[in-house]
């Protein structure tokens, strides 16, 4: 179960942090009130999972998860170009991921 929410607020992460970007400097209501919801789910994701997973471990997983799916939003809607090289770079944080699942 720890592994399954330490996903989904990894993917939370990815939320607030995009919305942290839309917010223009906390003056936008709704961009600021989503990164304000996706940052409680995150951290309270992140603070069940470890109750059970080894904190680097879990911490490493949760970054990874989080900055994939950020840069893959920013790729997928133009905000950020998607190179060859950047792709890699990317399907090395996911092969990492999936190595710390395994290994633990």
């Amino acid at each position: 179960m720890a592994w399954i929410v330490l996903i989904v607020s990894g993917a939370m992460e990815a939320v607030w942090a995009t919305a942290l970007g839309k917010s223009e400097n906390f003056s936008r209501l709704a961009p600021t009130l989503v990164f304000l919801a996706g940052l409680a789910a995150s951290m309270l994701g992140l603070s069940y999972a470890l109750r059970t997973l080894p904190v680097g471990t879990g911490y490493a997983v949760w970054v990874g998860i989080g900055a994939v799916l950020t840069v893959t939003y920013a790729m997928l809607t133009g905000a950020e170009s998607a190179t060859a090289l950047k792709l890699l770079m990317l399907a090395g944080i996911v092969g990492c991921v999936i190595g710390l699942k395994l290994l633990d």
